[in-house]
């Protein structure tokens, strides 16, 4: 059996569907709103956080992706906090249809390598601003953070991103995750569940394989809560802490989900990282009302 590569395994197809499809709901809900309005992210505007997510002349992301795949993941690892400040300070001023055709671009750059790059390319390695991974995962990666800035926007007057793509966001932060874990040597595990269905994913060494799980499902290690609860604790935007005292979310296995922590040692900034730290933050010391918390649950 060759080594398993997560959603690579289920094939581009898929990995399209999920990823235009939160590009599709992005853009037509900033188009809909007041681009100059404040968002909850300190210091940025509706307007920064769509020029962080387009296309510039200074900033290609998606080209730059394939080009470090082409030549076997080489290249150094952006520092993505540097990268938006100097983009969202670039383009302060760019007038709101010139932002808009950014995102359209990034998005259609997507849909570009998706339909016309080789197959091969898939599970080539890439520098991404979490490390080395498969194209495909950082590819899938864009639904992740299409869907944690879709509910940015709704402090904007944006409607609420739809279940499909929130769904979407978690498949990318399980694949991410897994693959994170197979580069760290990690045998293990974990499932986000929802009411509505979740993600789960097993690695060890050699791979790691994602498949989707009916709602209210989970064995082993797991996060349970809704889809946004999920991605709100995982992006930073809720603390995870008050979500667990009011049963909100509940941690299933610490023990198991601890095997995980490594992954954040290596890569601080990882995607799921706050959810981690806090099953890291339940094993004694200061944190045993946590661990009684996480008992009840």
């Amino acid at each position: 059996m060759g080594r398993h590569q997560g959603m690579a395994d289920a094939g581009r197809e898929q990995v399209r569907t999920r990823v235009l499809g939160a590009w599709d709901t992005f853009i037509a809900e900033a188009e809909r709103i007041d681009l100059d309005r404040p968002s909850r992210l300190p210091g940025w505007r509706a307007h920064e956080i769509c020029v962080h997510l387009g296309c510039w002349d200074d900033h290609t992301a998606m080209a730059d992706l394939v080009a470090s795949a082409r030549t076997g993941g080489t290249g150094t690892q952006p520092d993505p906090d540097a990268v938006n400040a100097r983009i969202t300070a670039a383009h302060a001023a760019a007038p709101r249809e010139e932002v808009l055709a950014a995102l359209r671009r990034n998005r259609e750059a997507t849909a570009r390598y998706l339909a016309d790059e080789p197959v091969e390319l898939d599970t080539a390695p890439t520098v991404s601003v979490v490390g080395r991974l498969p194209l495909l995962s950082v590819v899938l990666g864009q639904a992740y953070e299409l869907a944690v800035h879709g509910l940015d926007l709704v402090s904007c007057g944006a409607e609420p991103p739809p279940a499909e793509v929130l769904q979407s966001g978690l498949a990318a932060l399980v694949d991410v995750t897994g693959a994170l874990a197979t580069s760290c040597g990690i045998t293990g595990g974990v499932t986000l569940a929802t009411p509505d269905g979740g993600w789960t994913f097993d690695a060890d060494p050699d791979g790691w394989q994602v498949r989707q799980v009916p709602g209210g499902t989970h064995e082993g290690p797991a996060v349970e809560a809704s889809a946004e609860l999920l991605l709100e604790a995982a992006s930073g935007r809720t603390n995870p802490v008050p979500a667990v005292a009011r049963r909100q979310l509940r941690v299933h296995d610490v023990s198991g989900l601890l095997q995980l922590a490594p992954i954040v040692q290596k890569v601080p900034g990882i995607p799921g990282g706050p959810i981690l730290q806090l099953a890291a933050r339940t094993v004694g010391g200061p944190a045993a009302a946590l661990g009684r918390l996480f008992r009840r649950g």
